[in-house]
């Protein structure tokens, strides 16, 4: 029997000081400090604040792990930025993987001057060369590479949605990344008050993260998705939503994932409305369908037959349209990743249907200005999380890391302020209130009965401006009562 004690805790908006008593990973009690006897292992808190655990709600944790063995792309803002940096990184002989110079970040949403096979060629001839976009939906790819991959390029040396989806979700699995680097990733969400992601890699993550656990990774609890190529094996198999993947009960078997669109930055979201200087004739001037909305009803109606449950990634409007018509046909609830540009009529259906928003703040930070471009006119309702909060949907909030970084902060602030760096407010009426982000951002509570999955910070929230939110010091992170992460 493990029993612990947090003495001298501040529950977040609170002076009152707090004792908090954990018995077997559970929280027993949580009383005014000295009104009990201290049990167990005595930590004194020393008037810093305590609240729940933070989850990230959206991760890619091999690509999270992975992006730092790629070229940093992330600073560039033009197709010639791209390419000097990768030039440079060749000269540098930076090490290729599986034969491959690659790197990742670039956004060619605004760029002046589109990519081009041959500018790519050009300048670098020699070794193949792929580049992922910042949002992950296209790559950039020279003649070398399609060689390499055996895949055929238009003039833009661009690959874009499934056939690139897949061919990034193959480098993923043909990486050689040690468990140290998977390790490091962890304890540096654990530094940040994370107790737990949603995975939603395209792999075997039942058998990964299982092995990962086994082998010592035990500062977060995982739910673990599944992709609609592997559904029936996870059938037939027997897995439901919330089943334990692991002995420790860390890693739950999650949802089936799938995409019915792509993205802002590479112009695919699936819209109403034709994105601009496109020809409104061409069958993707709206964007286009990832997976068709009929195979998207087929694959919901097996998962909940077999009791598993969904999220369907939808950024357009048209898409989201599209995804709460075939939950409400089905009668079936559900989560709706993204949910980035969503019509007036439809925000209300979220909470009509059950269906929960999984939101990434940040991303608004990253793209309100290829909104404003792209989305013209209709950015009121984009990356509107005060609308749907408004009209009743749950809220669930990540970072889609790589995509943004994994630090709940960083999202709980981009939430609150729509603001970053010396920008006024974007939309400031689609802010959330502070404690809707925060309880957003966790799975339980500060109360008897709850998992011990805890963060004790520096600062209270609530008295915290934008920029001290995004930087946040957290003292400790526990799960299940063990410290995960300990600077006290």
């Amino acid at each position: 029997m493990s029993v612990l004690t947090l003495t001298g805790a501040r529950p977040y908006g609170t002076a009152e000081p707090v004792d908090v008593f954990i018995r077997d990973g559970m929280i027993d009690a949580v009383l005014p400090t000295g009104e009990r006897a201290a049990e167990g292992e005595v930590v004194d808190v020393a008037g810093r604040w305590i609240g729940p655990g933070l989850w990230d709600a959206h991760v890619h944790f091999t690509q999270h792990v992975i992006r730092r063995r790629r070229i940093d792309l992330t600073e560039t803002t033009s197709a010639a930025d791209v390419i000097a940096a990768t030039v440079a990184a060749r000269a540098a002989d930076w090490p290729l993987a599986d034969g491959m110079l690659m790197g990742y970040g670039f956004r060619d949403g605004l760029w002046e001057s589109p990519a081009t096979l041959a500018a790519l060629d050009a300048a670098v001839p020699d070794v193949p060369v792929v580049l992922v976009s910042g949002d992950l939906h296209c790559g950039w790819m020279n003649s070398a590479a399609a060689a390499h991959l055996g895949v055929e390029l238009d003039e833009t040396g661009l690959l874009r949605e499934g056939p690139w989806i897949d061919l990034l979700h193959a480098f993923d699995a043909a990486s050689d990344l040690p468990f140290e680097a998977y390790q490091e990733a962890a304890d540096a969400a654990s530094a940040r008050g994370v107790v737990g992601i949603v995975e939603y890699e395209k792999t075997d993550n039942i058998t990964e993260w299982r092995d990962r656990v086994e082998r010592g990774l035990t500062g977060l609890r995982v739910d673990a998705a599944v992709w609609g190529d592997r559904l029936e094996a996870v059938i037939a198999d027997g897995w439901r939503t919330g089943a334990s993947i692991d002995a420790e009960s860390l890693v739950t078997f999650g949802r089936l994932k799938v995409i019915v669109d792509g993205s802002l930055n590479t112009r695919t979201a699936w819209c109403w409305d034709p994105y601009p200087g496109t020809d409104p004739a061409h069958p993707h001037s709206c964007g286009m369908e990832s997976v068709s909305i009929p195979e998207l009803r087929r694959q919901l109606e097996s998962a909940r037959a077999a009791g598993i449950e969904a999220a369907v990634h939808a950024i357009g409007d048209r898409a989201n349209t599209e995804v709460l018509d075939v939950f409400a046909d089905l009668g079936m609830s559900g989560v709706i990743e993204h949910a980035q540009l969503v019509r007036e009529e439809d925000f209300a259906r979220f909470a009509e249907l059950g269906l929960a928003a999984s939101i990434q703040p940040e991303h608004a930070m990253d793209d309100r200005d290829v909104a404003d471009h792209h989305w013209s006119g209709r950015t009121g309702r984009a990356f509107a999380f005060g609308s749907l909060h408004r009209s009743g949907a749950e809220l669930r909030l990540g970072s889609d890391a790589p995509v943004a970084p994994l630090d709940p902060w960083i999202s709980i602030s981009a939430a609150t302020a729509r603001s970053r760096g010396d920008r006024d407010a974007w939309h400031p009426e689609q802010r959330l209130p502070l404690d809707v982000a925060l309880a957003a951002s966790a799975r339980s509570t500060l109360d008897a009965g709850q998992p011990a999955d805890l963060v004790v910070i520096d600062r209270d929230p609530y008295a915290c401006d934008r920029d001290e939110l995004r930087e946040m010091p957290v003292a400790a992170t526990l799960v299940g009562g063990r410290f995960t992460h300990r600077a006290l």
